[in-house]
């Protein structure tokens, strides 16, 4: 065997010891016993966040989001860097024939979806959501110009510098939130914020601070992708 294989071998047989171990340690199915959530609960009462994922997401496994974050990021500036710009934009619209109804549903909802993403993002330490689902409809929402319109009226309104800057800004102060945290709270990422008053929009902490800034990340991001996968599409019909 080959050296690679020897220590791919190495590696899945560690991995399948993890799992081993996880599931025979697992809660039986149904049972009242279950120790994650005997021990998020009453952290997220703590740091007065009704949404225990978004607690468990920007406050319990912060460090966690930043790596999902990183990705996020690596996955934009890997597609800038192997998908170079065309030289001048594509003159097809891409969207071939579109029905006036699918049109107006679209033009109709894409303030809606923008509205939505926003008060996902906005809300999500307080009810289900936050910055990654809040980002993806934004993002979606945006795009619908090109289902309902033309590509040529979401390059128009398409602000792609501006969600370059956003989308870089949002992972630094992601990091710049962590480093407060520990400069204040004694550890990376520590909730240092006012927690205010349970069910409030102003509550929570750092929460509803990363869970903004990692709607402004992901929806910038998916932006930047799929402007530059759309142009090499429609570049080469």
């Amino acid at each position: 065997m080959r050296t690679r294989d020897v220590v791919g071998a190495a590696g899945l047989a560690g991995v399948a010891a993890l799992f081993i171990a996880a599931f025979t340690r697992m809660p039986a199915a149904g049972s009242g016993s279950h120790v994650y959530r005997d021990l998020v609960l009453p952290v997220g009462f703590r740091e007065v966040t009704p949404n225990l994922v978004s607690s468990i997401n920007f406050d319990l496994r912060a460090l966690d989001t930043l790596g999902e974050e990183t990705i996020v990021a690596a996955a934009v500036v890997g597609t800038l860097a192997l998908l170079q710009p065309p030289e001048k934009e594509p003159e097809t619209d891409g969207t071939g024939y579109v029905l006036p109804a699918v049109k107006l549903a679209g033009f109709l909802l894409l303030p809606v979806s923008v509205l939505l993403g926003i008060d996902i993002v906005v809300h999500g330490h307080l009810t289900p959501g936050g910055g990654f689902q809040g980002g993806v409809v934004l993002a979606t929402g945006w795009h619908l110009l090109y289902l309902s319109g033309s590509y040529r009226a979401l390059a128009r309104l398409r602000p792609i510098d501006w969600c370059e800057y956003a989308e870089a800004s949002a992972t630094g102060l992601y990091v710049v939130t962590g480093l407060l945290g520990l400069a204040l709270g004694g550890s990376f990422l520590a909730n240092v914020l006012p927690l205010g008053q349970f069910g409030s929009l102003l509550s929570s902490g750092t929460v509803p601070v990363l869970s903004v800034l990692i709607g402004i990340e992901v929806a910038a991001g998916f932006v930047v992708l799929l402007s530059r996968f759309f142009v090499h599409g429609l570049e080469e019909q």
